[in-house]
């Protein structure tokens, strides 16, 4: 088994352990606040991973480069925009068919892989792509009126656009976050992924701790209020990430994508084994078509 593919599924966890944390902060503070606790508890955690891989192994630090800083913010802009165009799909009655239409962002980070990289996936991993992307959407309407015919047909709706939009900005983001980690060079994947994380969560820290301080300061004393959490946010989502970045830095984004759709599966198991709620037709099929394609694209790879 490639090293990316334990990585990618441990990555997936966390993010999910992430998620769940984030969803409990709503609670007590807004949207802006719970997505900036991802960020800005996340940095120190992100340092702490350079300087132990520095200090503590002994790894050099890469030097940054021209195109190491044009990729990495990009990036971590990309990164910004998709979340907050999916944000904004939840102001929208019909969210669930924009929410479906946002998960494509494996497919469009073959795309752009393709297109910024040239990077090509072969035939099978593309159909592996196709399954898991309509599992994901299947997911994502499972709980809503929307069946899957009024799915496909209402492409050129707002809420779709907006959605596939969103899948733009994580499609970008990925492969741009890729194309970061390998200008560094070296000295290995572990330290190029952990000093591009670096970057881009203090940058994304910056921009939008400007936005807060400009347009909604009374965030920040529910953040800071928070902090014992937003802590616990912080680690998962600092690991989660660090996984992501080692395993887009050993394979192309499009690949790992797929792969971290196995996140969807580790929600649905919390619902039935911990909340114990039940799961719809839709929810099965949906999580069946997941898995066959991470398994197709497991055995290719």
């Amino acid at each position: 088994m490639e090293l990316w593919i334990p990585i990618t599924i441990a990555a997936a966890f966390l993010q999910n352990v992430r998620s769940a944390m984030q969803k409990h902060l709503k609670g007590v503070m807004g949207t802006t606040g719970a997505t900036f606790v991802r960020f800005g508890f996340g940095f120190p955690f992100a340092l702490l991973f350079v300087a132990v891989l520095h200090f503590g192994v002994g790894m050099p630090l890469p030097a940054w480069n021209g195109t190491f800083l044009i990729w990495a913010v990009i990036g971590g802009v990309a990164q910004i925009a998709g979340t907050q165009l999916l944000v904004y799909l939840f102001s929208f009655r019909n969210f669930t068919v924009g929410t479906a239409y946002s998960r494509t962002e494996p497919a469009q980070a073959a795309l752009f892989g393709l297109v910024f990289l040239g990077e090509t996936v072969s035939i099978g991993s593309l159909f592996a792509i196709a399954i898991s992307v309509v599992g994901v959407m299947l997911l994502s309407v499972a709980h809503s009126a929307v069946n899957w015919k009024s799915l496909f047909t209402s492409v050129l709706s707002r809420t779709a656009l907006i959605g596939l939009a969103s899948g733009v900005g994580f499609g970008i983001a990925a492969v741009a976050y890729r194309a970061a980690s390998l200008s560094l060079g070296g000295p290995n994947f572990m330290m190029q992924a952990a000093v591009t994380l670096a970057f881009v969560i203090v940058l994304q820290t910056v921009l939008m701790l400007i936005w807060m301080v400009m347009r909604e300061r009374h965030e920040l004393a529910r953040v800071i209020a928070a902090w014992k959490p937003s802590l616990v946010v912080g680690l998962a989502g600092a690991t989660a990430s660090f996984g992501w970045f080692m395993a887009m830095t050993l394979q192309q984004a499009a690949y790992v994508k797929v792969l971290a759709q196995v996140e969807i599966i580790f929600t649905i198991a919390s619902s039935v084994f911990i909340f114990r709620e039940t799961i719809t037709r839709l929810e099965i099929v949906g999580t069946l078509l997941i898995v066959a394609g991470v398994i197709v694209l497991v055995l290719l790879t």
